[in-house]
């Protein structure tokens, strides 16, 4: 296996001084990970220092400073380098004066990527990306391989990279990534990246969606002729914005052949081993919908370049059940169903969600907007949405998008909206929580505002 660490491009990161600005999830396995390696750390974060100190108890002794309430200049002063967390815009003031100073900057992702062992895979796109890296994992341990799968799903990518200092030997390392940790990437650089469909999302943070697209094809940027970069052959953000890449190429399509794996008749099947394989009948997948039929033929492709049998993944792929938060059914009571999409927090997320169900459902989506466009969701909604229950900050807009389409109605958090759709269904609807928008405005993240639906759900009675 191809180990990161050998390429020569690791820092010497021994008593300088790094400024962490931005403590979420991967500040803090960043911190961890540069203390090991003997950084001087300065920690800043919007947060008070006192939630500062308590996140982080226990961390190794690394001359650490704490910064609260926005005190970003005071950590940045003196600094050799600045790791910025993913959630902190690099438009933020006293970011652009540290790179106008000739601050270097990178992100955990790129930190990470430096210290790794084993083969590095890559998944980013609009949607779709947990699903498919949780799948991929789940088919290289049948396989009898040693991965480690985490990333902006979870477990950030410095753990893996901090168990590789200390010697853990990762067979691969599955990442999913996001537009926010590819914006100060440097030399990140997948062996397999892919790319599953760029469509409009986080227009609060990009200035156009071209900007948001350029963010999302940084993946393939730095691979080379070893490498391969697998794309969705039918996406049409895709196709506006071709990726540039010197990985050898991999497609995936729903409707006809291509070089890689792709749906015929009944089947999926692959070219990748030279000659045609049928890998799994479509009617034997649990996931449902177009889009988790994309998922799952972009993970076959991704386990068949890491060497794993045409058995294995079709045994995988049969027994794969999904994601909480990703179409969970939660529950069918008095003939109703109760679908989970908490992570739909972006409109393409919930047309497909709608497309997947056969209808008629009542829709519960609302919350902080991303922008505030939702190209295509009345038509997703025409004849298919007897009743949407809008809740959270982005009432407003989707009560004025959806006039006139079908009925609209206000609750004003999700335990209502759960009481109003439980009783407005009838046997054979279905409820389904697919936001459109983020969870922020009401929720810790979209993990907590689906667990609260569905504890709402089971309380119906």
């Amino acid at each position: 296996m191809r180990t990161m660490a050998s390429d020569g491009l690791q820092l010497d990161l021994y008593g300088k001084r790094v400024a962490v600005i931005g403590l979420g999830h991967s500040g803090q396995s960043a911190l961890r990970l540069l203390a090991d390696l003997g950084a001087r750390v300065a920690v800043a974060d919007q947060k008070p220092e006192s939630e500062l100190a308590s996140a982080v108890g226990g961390i190794a002794d690394c001359g650490l400073e704490l910064y609260g309430s926005g005190a970003y200049e005071r950590a940045l002063s003196g600094a050799d380098l600045v790791l910025i967390s993913p959630g902190v815009p690099l438009a933020l003031d006293p970011i652009q004066k540290a790179r106008s100073a000739g601050l270097r900057l990178m992100g955990e992702l790129e930190l990470a990527s430096r210290y790794l062992t084993g083969k590095l895979i890559a998944v980013t796109g609009t949607n779709g990306k947990s699903t498919t890296v949780t799948l991929i994992g789940e088919l290289l341990r049948a396989a009898g391989y040693d991965p480690f799968v985490g990333g902006n799903l979870g477990t950030p990518l410095a753990e893996a990279a901090l168990a590789s200092v200390h010697g853990r030997q990762w067979d691969f390392a599955v990442a999913e990534v996001s537009s926010f940790q590819l914006e100060t990437i440097e030399s990140f650089h997948p062996w397999i990246g892919a790319i599953l469909n760029i469509t409009p999302d986080h227009l609060d943070r990009y200035s156009s969606f071209q900007a948001y697209a350029a963010a999302k094809e940084r993946l393939l940027e730095n691979q080379t002729a070893e490498d391969y970069s697998i794309l969705n052959a039918d996406d049409p953000g895709l196709a506006r914005f071709p990726p540039r890449s010197l990985g050898r190429p991999v497609q995936f399509s729903r409707k006809g052949p291509v070089k890689g794996v792709f749906v015929q008749g009944e089947q999926i099947v692959s070219n990748l081993g030279g000659e045609l394989q049928e890998v799994v009948r479509i009617t034997d997948l649990q996931l449902r919908g177009g889009h988790n039929l994309e998922n799952a033929m972009a993970a076959t492709a991704v386990a068949a370049l890491a060497g794993c049998s045409r058995e294995v993944i079709s045994r995988g792929l049969r027994e794969f059940r999904g994601l909480e938060h990703v179409m969970e059914v939660v529950r069918v009571f008095r003939g109703v169903t109760y679908i989970n999409d908490s992570k739909g927090t972006n409109v393409d997320a919930t047309i497909k969600a709608l497309e997947s169900l056969p209808g008629p459902v009542i829709l519960i989506a609302g919350g902080r907007e991303k922008g505030g466009q939702y190209p295509g969701l009345a038509d997703a909604v025409r004849g298919k949405v007897k009743q949407v229950i809008v809740i959270g900050e982005a009432r407003a807009a989707l009560r004025q998008l959806l006039k006139g389409v079908t009925a609209v109605t206000d609750a004003t958090g999700l335990a209502e909206a759960v009481q109003k759709g439980a009783s407005l269904a009838v046997p054979g609807d279905t409820v389904l929580l697919s936001p459109v928008c983020a969870s922020f405005d009401m929720f810790k993240d979209y993990r907590d505002r689906g667990r609260q639906f569905k504890e709402r759900v089971y309380e119906l009675a």
